[in-house]
Parts: structure tokens; C-alpha cells; sequence
């Protein structure tokens, strides 16, 4: 089943209540909120993002997936827990040990939230089958995390389907998510690649109606 989940990381402060109204009221699947600490990635939107989604809690039981962008993973997974997130997704590549990343894994799962893994365009889709099926979702970045409205690279689609066929030969039951440069061009290849949850961001939100985009991107053939 297609899901879209909505950035918000580009939504202007100013407009940013009437953004989630309307991204409500067009009945976005998820919010996707990036929370980046200036260390991991050069940009910070922590402190945004954690307004945000306080704004978000309060008017809305849209689920939550959280990305963390982030060296401190559990710092920021202790802060989100109390949103009580549906999935939170880390970086594999901020964690120093296999050991790290399972501790991490069985931490979210202790907390009733689904786990999701993270892997950078750089980073080689087999680092992470160990945890597959320990996890709820696997997102590939398509684009080099920290800033939106870059255009998606072409080889990563050739992790999804290299992940695709491994979950199906393997009989995992995952979600593959995409994120970065997803928009009504670009989400069909992806569809095709195997991914089945697909983060957007300016495709959406810059958009005079929004629930109009997110049905295009969701009827979009793949």
C-alpha cells in the first residue's frame, strides 16, 4: 500500500499552524519530522522541530515518523518518545557498533514505538540486512540528508531493489521508505524500485491544494 509521509522541515514558521491544519485536513498518512543537530548533518532544526511537533500533537492523531538525523540517537529518542510517536528512524552510520545498533533497536521496541534504520546514498544496502528483521521499516536516503529540496540520485533506487528482492527472498515483513526529491516525476521510479512509503516535502507543501498533491503522488503508477 502507497503511504505519503509529509516533511515538514522547509514549512515556514509563520505558516506553520495552517500548514498542518491543511496537511490534516488532507489527510497526509504521516507527518515527517527531521530532527538534525548540527553535528550529524550541518544544519540544526532540533529546537523547530520539537516546536512542531507540539504544535502537531496538539491538533492532530496524524501518525508521527520521526527521522533522526543525529550523533546523540537516544538523547533525541528519549525526547520524542514523550510524542508518542508511531515509527522512530535512526542513522546506522551514527552508531560506533552492531552492538550500539541492536541496543538502540531493542530500546524503541521496549518503548511500544516501531523501529526504523537509516542508510545515507554512500552507505551499502547489505550493512544493514542483520537488523532487518528486527526493524519496522528501512528508509534509504535518495538524497544526502540535511537539506530538502534536492533532487533525488538516481543510483540509490538500485538499493531498493536490491532490498526489495533480499526482504522477499527472505520472507521480512518491512517497509521500504524513500526520502529526498520524491515528487510526481520521480516517485514512479521509486515505486517500481519497491519502496512503498515516500517522504515529500516541497512536492507537497508547496502546493495551492494539498490534498490534491498527495493523491497524485499516491495514484502516481508505479
Amino acid at each position: 500500500m502507497v503511504e505519503i509521509s509529509t516533511s515538514i522541515l522547509n514549512v515556514e514558521k509563520k505558516d506553520a499552524m495552517k500548514v498542518f491544519y491543511g496537511l490534516e485536513v488532507a489527510h497526509t498518512d504521516y507527518f515527517h519530522i527531521d530532527i538534525m543537530d548540527g553535528k550529524f548533518v550541518p544544519k540544526n532544526t532540533a529546537e523547530l522541530m520539537k516546536e512542531y511537533t507540539t504544535s502537531i500533537k496538539q491538533m492532530s492523531n496524524i501518525p508521527l515518523d520521526v527521522h533522526l538525523m543525529v550523533e546523540n540517537v537516544k538523547e533525541y529518542v528519549d525526547e520524542y518518545l514523550a510524542f508518542e510517536p508511531n515509527i522512530i528512524t535512526f542513522h546506522v552510520e551514527a552508531m560506533s557498533s552492531k552492538e550500539e545498533v541492536i541496543n538502540m533497536i531493542n530500546y524503541i521496541k521496549q518503548n511500544n514505538v516501531k523501529v526504523g534504520l537509516s542508510v545515507k546514498p554512500n552507505t551499502k544496502i547489505e550493512d544493514i540486512y542483520e537488523y532487518l528483521p528486527n526493524i519496522h521499516l528501512c528508509l534509504v536516503m535518495t538524497v544526502e540528508p540535511g537539506l530538502g529540496g534536492q533532487k533525488l540520485i538516481p543510483e540509490t533506487l538500485e538499493k531498493v531493489k536490491k532490498l526489495k528482492e533480499y526482504i522477499e527472498e527472505n520472507n521480512i515483513d518491512i517497509d521500504i521508505e524513500v526520502d529526498g526529491g520524491i515528487n510526481s516525476e520521480t516517485i514512479e521510479q521509486a515505486k517500481n524500485a519497491g519502496a512503498n512509503i515516500f517522504v515529500a516535502g516541497s512536492a507537497i507543501v508547496n502546493k495551492e491544494n494539498y490534498e490534491e498533491a498527495i493523491d497524485n503522488l499516491r495514484n502516481e503508477k508505479g
